[in-house]
């Protein structure tokens, strides 16, 4: 049987994906008209703009899907009820629930996962590397902010980045169209990430990720918007994983949200509960 505590683990995998290194884009329907100039400058400081949107609290409750492509519908299929606080910079809680019945409780901070599993009576207590021990990739606790608020994805101020020549999208990216195809020897074990704008320039439609090195592909679409006093946040949200073995698709559907409004974070371990195998 699937354990729901894997499942919180899971989830909060791809929402750190930035680390992870992938091979190449994942192909999707483009605009067939093209879209008005904009100056390379503007298109790059529009994505600097996105990366500094953070509501000081956050709330919200998640329709969430997980999907393994690779199984029979019946066997890959797991969708739960997950709410969400941030207090930013500084955690996150989730309760899941599984046919309205909390099963999950966690808490992440800056440097630690704790998760509660009512179903198994267990806990775990460990340091974000403990992800990186269970499934081999890399992820801060920034990463798991900025998929939620829909940010970009790893955005560096001191990075230098390229407006790609498409007269049909508007994409900003870590390397030049000639490097990402034909890097050479020093940067094929870069991680290369991509950032879609929608067709306004106005807010992020897609983060993509990957690295010549590894035989995975990351996408994080945002399908749906929404603005909500005065920020720009995700509405629903698409994560495609493809690896040698697997083809993932997480979806999260944001039902609620509040944003700046006080948020109690907390989760409670109780005394009877023994350490998660």
């Amino acid at each position: 049987m699937f354990k729901f505590h894997k499942l919180f683990f899971i989830c909060f995998l791809f929402l750190g994906l930035t680390a992870c290194k992938t091979q190449e884009l994942v192909a999707e329907q483009s605009n067939t008209d093209k879209l008005p100039k904009i100056k390379d400058k503007e298109l790059i400081d529009r994505i600097d703009s996105l990366s500094h949107i953070e509501p000081k609290t956050f709330y919200s409750k998640l329709a969430l899907s997980y999907q393994d492509l690779s199984k029979p519908a019946d066997e890959g299929e797991i969708s739960v009820k997950t709410s969400i606080k941030i207090v930013s910079d500084s955690a996150v809680s989730a309760i899941i629930t599984y046919a309205r019945i909390p099963v999950v409780t966690a808490l992440v901070t800056q440097d630690t996962l704790s998760v509660v599993n009512k179903r198994d009576r267990c806990y775990t207590v460990a340091s974000l590397d403990y992800l990186k021990d269970l499934f081999g990739v890399d992820f801060s606790y920034e990463n798991i902010e900025e998929i939620i608020y829909g940010k970009p994805l790893d955005y560096q101020i001191t990075q230098k980045y390229f407006v790609d020549n498409d007269p049909f999208q508007y994409s900003i990216s870590t390397h030049k169209k000639h490097d990402r195809k034909k890097p050479d020897r020093k940067q094929r074990d870069d991680l290369m990430i991509q950032y879609r704008l929608t067709d306004d320039a106005k807010a992020l439609k897609q983060t993509r990720i990957w690295s010549l090195e590894d035989a995975t592909e990351v996408s994080v679409v945002y399908l749906e918007r929404q603005q909500l006093n005065g920020y720009d946040l995700p509405l629903k949200v698409e994560i495609n994983i493809r690896t040698p073995k697997k083809t993932l698709l997480l979806t999260l559907l944001y039902e609620r949200v509040e944003v700046n409004e006080p948020q109690e974070l907390i989760i409670v371990i109780p005394e009877s509960y023994e350490k998660c195998d």
